[in-house]
């Protein structure tokens, strides 16, 4: 059986953003616990050069669900914006990644997979396949954001564990 580009990418993406939802819920759930503000969890940072964990939850978005609709047009970048500093923003960010990529067909991503699109940073322009953009700068950087939002958690006493960062795994049936 050959893995398609929507195969490769799609599912892994749903896999870890449902639990990069949860983070987000156990980061609101220590606060209430602790009293904490959640401003100052949502700016959270394993160092200072880091971003802190309310942009690294949305730099997981941004290389899931924005990575394929950038792909689709044809060009993306990274988004800027400052993040969001409460839960719900933060939340409401995640649950709107996750049900975009519900929404994506394969014949959507495997259509597309030969086409060019590049990653614009500034006047920096990467040009790329969909095909290598998805799996070798996207994906990576999902993963990258997704794992360092639960870094900073778990750095900051929230009690996270594996298995809150891996999600439904795809057992043979």
């Amino acid at each position: 059986m050959q893995l398609s580009l929507y195969q490769a990418t799609v599912p892994s993406f749903l896999q870890i953003l449902r639990p990069v939802a949860g983070l987000v819920e156990k980061a609101r759930e220590h606060c209430k616990a602790q009293g904490g503000e959640e401003a100052a969890l949502c700016d959270a940072r394993l160092a200072p050069d880091m971003w802190p964990f309310a942009k690294q939850v949305m730099a997981a978005v941004q290389h899931s669900a924005g990575a394929i609709e950038g792909a689709k047009r044809g060009e993306t970048g990274p988004d800027m914006s400052a993040p969001p500093t409460s839960f719900d923003a933060l939340a409401a960010a995640v649950a709107g990644a996750i049900a975009a990529l519900e929404k994506v067909t394969p014949e959507e991503v495997d259509g597309i997979a030969a086409n060019d699109t590049c990653f614009r940073f500034g006047e920096r322009i990467m040009p790329f396949t969909v095909e290598d953009y998805l799996l070798s700068f996207a994906l990576p950087n999902f993963y990258f954001h997704a794992s360092m939002a639960y870094a900073v958690l778990r750095n900051q006493g929230v009690q996270v564990g594996k298995a809150d960062f891996l999600g439904a795994i795809r057992l043979k049936h």
